[in-house]
C-alpha cells in the first residue's frame, strides 16, 4: 500500500501536469488528494485489522503483551505516512509546475498559503484517523472499508432530503466539516461542526475499539 501511495502521488501529479494548461502548484499537488482520501484510510484499516484477519495477533501480543503500545505504534506509523504522502505530492508538484509553465508558456502560480497547506494535510490525517478508528471498532477489513466508502455517499444523500437532512450532513459528514480547515474564514460554528463529526467518526469508534482490543481474548 505504501508503494502504491508513492506511485499514485507521482502519477497523478505528473498526469495532471500533462493535461492541464494551468501551472498552479497547489492544484497539481491537490490532485493526489483525490486518491489519498481513499488509500490512506484503507492503509489504516488494513494496518489494524490485518493481524486479526490472518490470526497473527496472538504472536504479536505474546511478543509484546502491552497491547496499547502495539496500537500506538500502528496508528502513529500510518498517520506519519499520511503527512509524508502529502509532502511528497507537494515535492513532486514543484518541478511539474515549472515544466508546465515552460511548456505551455504560462506564468507559474507558486503561491501556497501556509494555512491552506496545513489544513489540507490535517484533512488527510483526519480521514486516515477515521480509517484507523473504524478498523479498531470492527476489526474486520471489508466491513470497515465499505462503511468508510459509503458514509460520504450517505451524507450527500442526506443533504438532499430537505433542511433537516442538510443540517445533519453539515454536522456529521466529516468530508464536509473538514473544509473549515482550509477556509480563510474559520468560525466557531465551523469548528463545532468539525468537532461533532470527529467525535462521531474518530473519537468514539477509536475509544470503543481500543477497549475492545485491550480486553478481547486472542485465539
Amino acid at each position: 500500500m505504501t508503494g502504491v501511495l508513492v506511485v499514485v502521488a507521482v502519477a497523478l501529479v505528473v498526469g495532471r501536469g500533462v493535461v492541464t494548461e494551468t501551472a498552479d502548484l497547489f492544484m497539481l499537488a491537490g490532485t493526489a488528494g483525490t486518491v489519498f482520501g481513499v488509500l490512506l484510510p484503507v492503509l489504516g484499516i488494513l494496518s489494524i485489522t490485518g493481524e486479526w484477519q490472518h490470526r497473527t495477533a496472538l504472536t504479536t501480543f505474546t511478543l509484546e503483551p502491552r497491547r496499547a503500545r502495539v496500537l500506538v505504534a500502528k496508528c502513529l506509523s500510518v498517520l506519519v505516512a499520511a503527512v509524508l504522502a502529502c509532502l511528497l505530492a507537494v515535492l513532486v508538484a514543484v518541478p511539474t509546475t515549472a515544466v508546465v509553465a515552460s511548456v505551455q508558456g504560462v506564468e507559474a502560480t507558486w503561491g501556497l498559503e501556509a494555512h491552506v497547506l496545513v489544513g489540507w494535510i490535517a484533512t488527510m490525517v483526519l480521514l486516515t484517523a477515521e480509517g484507523l478508528a473504524l478498523g479498531l471498532l470492527l476489526l474486520n477489513a471489508p466491513a470497515a472499508i465499505v462503511i468508510y466508502l459509503v458514509s460520504p455517499m450517505v451524507g450527500s444523500f442526506a443533504a438532499q432530503l430537505g433542511a433537516g437532512g442538510k443540517a445533519v450532513a453539515q454536522w456529521l459528514d466529516l468530508n464536509s466539516t473538514s473544509d473549515v480547515l482550509m477556509s480563510d474564514d474559520v468560525t466557531a460554528g465551523g469548528l463545532a461542526r468539525l468537532a461533532a463529526s470527529v467525535a462521531l467518526w474518530i473519537a468514539v469508534p477509536a475509544a470503543v475499539g481500543t477497549l475492545r482490543v485491550l480486553k478481547r481474548d486472542v485465539t
